[in-house]
């Protein structure tokens, strides 16, 4: 299983300007995060872990937003039938990580990733950093380079 350690090492080999940070108390909702951090809610991001036609896709939102299933769907090119979220044990198998703690990038293999336009709306923003008390800290220009540029509309409110 990968860990916040094995992620650091990620962004120390790639030369990603990012912070992994630990944190103290327990932060199972984005408000929980924005407010240990002392940062808006708008700035907590997730990667969710999706198989469209069988293969990964992890679509990157704000942590508050809903996934509009159609509108990936539809970016992807596929039908909406066609795309599922990925069970607990299909995200550690896939990209290495736990569900809650699973970071933009660094996962066991290259996985294609689709960024939510809204994003890219904050300039700083902490998404899962490799364990469950440790949250990614990365300017969102260095996440697009990261991660690539694709992006679509992918929230709804």
């Amino acid at each position: 299983m990968f860990n916040r350690q094995i992620l650091a090492g990620f962004i120390v080999e790639n030369g990603i300007e990012a912070e992994i940070l630990r944190l103290e108390a327990e932060t199972k909702t984005v408000a929980a995060a924005a407010a240990v951090l002392g940062v808006k809610p708008e700035q907590i991001i997730k990667s969710v872990l999706f198989l469209a036609n069988g293969e990964p896709v992890v679509a990157i939102a704000g942590g508050q937003a809903r996934i509009a299933w159609k509108r990936l769907a539809d970016h992807l090119g596929i039908s909406r039938r066609r795309l599922k979220t990925a069970k607990a044990e299909q995200v550690l198998e896939i990209t290495g990580y736990v569900v809650g703690s699973v970071p933009p990038f660094g996962h066991r293999q290259p996985l294609r990733t689709v960024v939510d336009t809204a994003v890219y709306d904050q300039k700083t923003v902490y998404g899962g950093g490799g364990d469950i008390d440790a949250l990614l800290r990365i300017q969102t220009a260095e996440l697009c380079r990261v991660v690539g540029a694709e992006t679509a509309n992918l929230s709804e409110s």
